[in-house]
């Protein structure tokens, strides 16, 4: 079940805590699904993808890496990202990624009008 914010309660999710939704080859976990964002966490195993590139007509789709090395697609541009990496496709743009490399991955995908 997915974790609601409201103006009554916080919210503070620790490792490992949240809806872990079944999948192969990556472990994802729902932090945060409300109206007004969502928060996934995704580790991902090496060779994971590629997720082909698809649009979101509803919502912005950005990424910011925490470890290993992930290939964003964004529009007609390919890029390799690391840690402390910030990607962002707007509402309307094509993107998709891939992990690449011989490590895994892990990191945070927000979708936010």
């Amino acid at each position: 079940m997915a974790v609601q914010l409201d103006e009554a309660h916080a919210i503070f999710l620790g490792p490992g805590e949240g809806e872990q939704l079944p999948g192969r080859r990556r472990e994802l976990r729902v932090k945060y699904e409300g109206g007004e964002f969502e928060v996934l966490e995704f580790w991902c195993e090496p060779g994971f993808g590629p997720i082909e590139p698809h649009i979101h007509e509803d919502h912005a789709d950005s990424f910011y890496v925490l470890e290993g090395e992930v290939e964003f697609t964004i529009g007609d541009e390919t890029r390799r990202a690391g840690p402390g990496t910030w990607v962002a496709a707007p509402p309307g743009v094509r993107h998709g990624f891939a992990i690449p490399g011989p490590e895994g991955a892990h990191f945070l995908n927000i979708h936010a009008p």
